[in-house]
């Protein structure tokens, strides 16, 4: 069935805007030509500040961090900024780790969602984008994830956070929305995230963010083993030594936006198809890759 726009046209106003999370909201790996990262939360700061006059944005995000991290580092830190805006997205580096403790995770998620909505904030969570087509070596996983569904969608009633729902979006099978490491999203996938958000939010969305990239030609069958290679060496064989060694990629690292400050307007980049085709257009879209 078709998926209808969650758009209310009933769009408050904010103040200021606090992102935390990991990867998905640090930004990785939407790169603006001075090398620092943009991401969709940049996106949704800028369009909101267009309407508030003063508007502030923090983001505490951080590639790697796990569910404790934020609850112990980043929600104490938003709470203090008394943002009235927050996104919260977390758990799936938690669920892709050995020993994951999915009861403990989705009862430290939900803690910093009452903390959150108790400080007054409008909270934004995400339901996970469904990873199963792009890569089927992961389905092992699918039970976690669906028991932090539930945890959102409990939260959901419970606390009336706005959630944003991407699992049922089939355009994010498109493996061109994904960047070279097959884990984190490309610019045009960002891009559409951040729409969904403002969607979600009650703004009217700039574009059609659910509608499918122009069709492609599948990429040779020699060219996908070569890409394959480069892949395992390049990104999954430092994945496999960090999980070894009980590292993170985001061990030693500070929040981009550590302070709420005013926004600047985005440096923009075109849109679809000159946005992400180079980066990603090379991956075959049943590659299979790890958890992030």
């Amino acid at each position: 069935m078709e998926e209808q726009s969650v758009y209310t046209g009933a769009a408050p106003r904010f103040r200021s805007f606090v992102a935390l999370g990991d990867s998905f909201t640090e930004g990785m790996v939407d790169e603006l030509p001075d090398g620092t990262l943009r991401g969709w939360a940049d996106l949704v700061a800028e369009r909101l500040s267009r309407d508030e006059p003063g508007f502030r944005y923090a983001n505490l995000a951080v590639r790697g961090r796990l569910v404790r991290h934020i609850s112990t580092d980043q929600v104490p830190t938003a709470l203090r900024m008394g943002a009235d805006l927050v996104s919260l997205a977390a758990g799936l580096n938690d669920v892709g780790r050995p020993g994951c403790d999915i009861d403990a995770i989705c009862e430290q998620l939900e803690q910093c969602a009452a903390r959150l909505t108790a400080a007054g904030a409008t909270v934004v969570m995400f339901q996970s984008i469904d990873f199963t087509y792009r890569m089927p070596s992961l389905r092992r996983f699918v039970p976690r994830v669906l028991r932090l569904v539930e945890a959102v969608e409990r939260m959901r009633e419970r606390y009336g956070v706005v959630v944003v729902d991407l699992s049922v979006e089939r355009a994010f099978d498109d493996p061109r929305l994904w960047a070279p490491d097959r884990v984190h999203l490309a610019t045009e996938g960002h891009r559409r995230i951040a729409e969904a958000v403002l969607e979600a939010l009650g703004r009217r969305p700039a574009f059609d963010w659910r509608a499918p990239l122009p069709p492609r030609r599948k990429p040779w069958v020699v060219a996908r083993m070569w890409n394959n290679v480069v892949w395992t060496l390049r990104f999954l064989a430092p994945w496999i030594k960090r999980r070894m060694t009980g590292a993170s990629s985001g061990d030693g690292m500070s929040p981009k936006r550590p302070e709420l400050a005013p926004v600047q307007a985005a440096r923009t980049q075109p849109p679809w198809p000159d946005t992400g085709w180079a980066q990603a257009g090379w991956t075959d879209a049943a590659a299979e890759q790890p958890a992030a």
